[in-house]
């Protein structure tokens, strides 16, 4: 009963969650000056024209009224049409989306490959103080990774390994060299991140009587760690994931630019520039969305393994 108060109260604030996120972006993109009509048919365009566009798309209603109009089109599924490209919306979302989740989805398994190896490696070494060397050196690394911006990190490793030394394509989306970088970008930082909270979590979970015990029975270093020590720093890591994978999908927007990558993130910023209102919206609302959804996915999750912290927590 517990756990299904627990989600419709989660799947409630999802509703509301998102709901905001639409009007703050519909608010957000109508008080940018300038006029989107005019920026899709150009400064040359007849004023007769620019107006007779305008009424089209509604954009001489009131505030208010344009508000309830795109509500209404979004209860039916429709996100309007593109004012650059003169497309539906969801058909432009639906080209690009493919590239921006396969962006994420691999700089995310990176991320919880190399943060939950790196983090566990580390508390095993530092563990009982030993090793103050390797400590710091860790702790040095890592923070500076997390605290650079990735676009910082993306022109960092597209001058170094795609200019100077050729080893990789400088930008677009094409073979599999092409991954290595943009996600190289996005996964540094959150693996660094994900490392500092696994080794943390490590170092209390090898100080726990069981582990003792277990180190007493002569246990391989294998079962030792990963079949005693992993499972109980998951929570943690599932938690702190979650964030992660959120903020992955919202870091596509500068990566993406850097690498000329086909997805939300380059598209967003083009909309953005050209006043394309509806695309804008609808490429905000999206990208919210699967973070909003990431976020409920992992505390239904986390539920699911540990009951009782998760619904202490709600």
């Amino acid at each position: 009963m517990d756990r299904l108060r627990f989600l419709l109260r989660r799947v409630g604030r999802f509703a509301v969650s998102l709901f905001a996120l639409f009007a703050l972006t519909f608010l957000l993109v109508h008080f940018v000056p300038g006029d989107p009509v005019r920026a899709s048919l150009g400064l040359l365009a007849p004023q007769e024209l620019v107006e007779a566009r305008r009424q089209e798309l509604g954009l001489d209603r009131p505030l208010p009224e344009q508000f309830a109009r795109h509500v209404a089109a979004l209860a039916r599924g429709d996100l309007g049409t593109s004012l650059s490209v003169r497309r539906p919306v969801s058909e432009v979302i639906a080209e690009r989306l493919p590239a921006t989740l396969a962006l994420a989805g691999g700089a995310m398994l990176i991320v919880v490959l190399a943060g939950t190896g790196l983090g566990l490696a580390a508390a095993a070494v530092g563990a009982g103080g030993r090793r103050p060397g390797a400590d710091m050196a860790f702790n040095a690394t890592s923070g500076l990774l997390t605290s650079t911006p990735e676009f910082v990190t993306a022109v960092a490793l597209t001058s170094l390994f795609a200019v100077a030394l050729s080893w990789a394509p400088v930008a677009g989306r094409g073979g599999a060299a092409s991954y290595v970088l943009p996600t190289l970008a996005l996964a540094l930082g959150p693996a660094a991140a994900l490392a500092r909270v696994v080794r943390t979590e490590g170092l209390r979970v090898l100080e726990e009587d069981y582990m003792r015990a277990a180190r007493a029975r002569r246990l391989s270093a294998w079962r030792l760690y990963a079949v005693h020590a992993l499972p109980n720093c998951l929570t943690a890591a599932l938690t702190v994931s979650g964030l992660i994978l959120g903020g992955l999908v919202a870091g596509t927007v500068l990566v993406e630019n850097v690498f000329a990558w086909p997805g939300l993130g380059s598209a967003i910023v083009t909309a953005i520039t050209q006043k394309d209102y509806p695309l804008t919206q609808g490429v905000i609302l999206v990208l919210g969305a699967l973070v909003l959804l990431i976020n409920f996915g992992v505390d239904v999750l986390i539920t699911w393994l540990d009951p009782r912290s998760a619904l202490a927590r709600h």
